[in-house]
């Protein structure tokens, strides 16, 4: 029986982002004409019959964002932005915890909540197009395929375009006095998470017609033993699926990789054979040479010549003082870049303003990069990471994965150029409609079977039961309340009567 072909629509707006001869435009005016998840025209003066037309306004249809470092979890960032060092706060594990045996923090319909919760908000700023990340801090070991099953149907059912994979390690950094570190490695259990992953791709890459695809995401670099990382090789270019693998993203990792294996954490990678076109490196900030690690070094040369992609989060590095030496003379090298936001909130936007400005400042100049520079990368840039020659761009026989931006909003300000604009004054929040593969999964910033506000209840007793049992993680054990720093003193109502 075949299928009856689903209703034509035409949306307009004072302006559109088109796409000619491998470039972004701009169309003032200008329209797109969709039809069973599929763009068929960009541009002006449409001839053809539609069922729908939908006029935005003073507004901007744009192809929507691919992050590929999405964050899929609650606000962990909230934990360590003024709580250092890391080892002391419970961000690493101490010996009395591994001994006691670690344990999952959060329950299985916890975790699927906070990928459905997490996925909603990636909607709600303009993400189309995910591959999700969380905190292993708080489990375990590793993700689980049950938990990606319920994520599935949880990004099914709101409408994300996902590559999902549980993530999986071989070790783990553990406290055994005041400010020492050793790593503890478990190579069977690694290896049995690398298998779980690959029979998870091969069973739900694909499904729910092509929305979700799925991915291999080993954790951390200096969680990984070399046996890992070379059947995730293997098994990457088996499957012909992105493999993830976080690296190049701080002192420890540095100076644990040069430890144990006396090269940078790229040249291993490229010892063991790592590192194809498929393969998406966040962060890549400290690469020999740079500010960060001034030795001399091919780092970047590695991974231009072998054809990975840097996932550039210029919000979280910023966040705790790093960034790239800096995102042109990354693209000078001839390296591919996407972008990431791998933190809360999940504003793409944001997280161009503030690298936009960090290459600025790092480079001395305004004109080291430019408002499209940042904007490809957060769309043309995460497409080719994919291969996805059909996302990224609103084109015929593209997907019809588009964001309407509200220029009308008196906040915003004046408009000449409409990206400069998003990138000198928007938010994620002025994301008004979201459509993913021509379904309308937002319109006027509500998401069907969604309600924020007992969600938003929700999560945050979700989190404080998290916070509760952090004790129990971290080294010496001290209460909560001394592990968390408060900006002021506080002073509770017991406090003012007991004075």
């Amino acid at each position: 029986m075949m299928m009856s072909e689903g209703k034509r629509t035409l949306m307009t707006a004072a302006w559109v982002v088109g796409h000619d001869d491998g470039r972004h435009t701009l169309l003032p005016g200008g329209e797109v004409v969709y039809q069973d998840g599929e763009i068929l025209f960009v541009g002006h003066g449409f001839a053809g019959e539609v069922d729908e037309r939908i006029d935005c306004g003073q507004a901007l249809i744009a192809p929507g964002f691919i992050d590929l470092d999405a964050l899929s979890d609650l606000d962990t960032t909230i934990l360590s932005f003024d709580n250092h060092p890391a080892w002391r706060k419970g961000r690493v594990w101490p010996k009395s915890y591994m001994e006691a045996g670690p344990y999952e923090m959060y329950s299985l319909d916890e975790l699927v909540f906070q990928k459905r919760h997490a996925f909603a908000r990636l909607i709600r700023n303009g993400v189309t197009t995910a591959l999700p990340i969380a905190s292993l801090y708080y489990r375990e070991w590793g993700e689980t395929v049950e938990e990606f099953e319920g994520a599935a149907e949880a990004a099914a059912d709101l409408g994300l375009r996902v590559y999902l994979g549980p993530a999986y390690r071989t070790g783990n950094p553990v406290v055994v006095e005041e400010g020492k570190f050793e790593l503890f490695f478990d190579e069977p259990r690694g290896l049995k998470g690398l298998v779980d992953a690959i029979s998870f791709c091969e069973r739900l890459d694909g499904r729910h017609g092509g929305l979700v695809r799925t991915m291999l995401a080993p954790d951390r670099i200096e969680t990984c033993t070399a046996e890992l990382l070379r059947r995730t090789a293997a098994a990457g270019r088996d499957l012909g699926v992105p493999v993830r693998l976080h690296c190049c993203q701080g002192g420890f990792e540095r100076e644990t990789v040069r430890r144990l294996h006396g090269m940078t954490s790229i040249e291993w990678l490229d010892s063991l054979d790592f590192l194809t076109e498929k393969t998406l490196l966040p962060h890549g900030t400290f690469v020999s040479p740079s500010r960060f690690v001034p030795e001399p070094g091919r780092d970047l040369e590695i991974v231009a010549e072998a054809g990975s992609v840097i996932v550039h989060c210029p919000l979280v590095a910023a966040r705790f003082g790093d960034g790239l030496e800096s995102f042109s003379s990354y693209r000078e090298r001839g390296l591919r870049i996407g972008l990431g936001t791998d933190t809360s909130p999940p504003d793409m936007l944001l997280n161009l303003q503030i690298g936009l400005m960090i290459c600025r400042f790092v480079e001395g100049k305004a004109e080291a990069a430019r408002a499209e520079d940042y904007f490809d990368a957060a769309t043309l840039g995460g497409a080719d990471a994919l291969g996805r020659s059909d996302l990224g761009r609103l084109a015929p026989g593209c997907r019809a994965d588009m964001v309407v931006w509200d220029l009308a909003n008196p906040d915003i300000g004046q408009v000449i150029d409409p990206i400069q604009t998003l990138l000198i004054s928007a938010s994620g929040r002025d994301a008004r409609t979201v459509i993913i593969d021509g379904r309308m999964v937002m319109r006027d910033r509500h998401i069907p079977g969604m309600d924020f506000a007992a969600d938003a209840v929700r999560a945050q007793r979700q989190f404080e039961g998290l916070v509760a049992k952090y004790p129990d993680r971290t080294w010496a054990h001290p209460a909560a309340e001394e592990i968390f720093s408060s900006a002021y003193r506080i002073v509770r109502s017991t406090d003012a009567a007991q004075g």
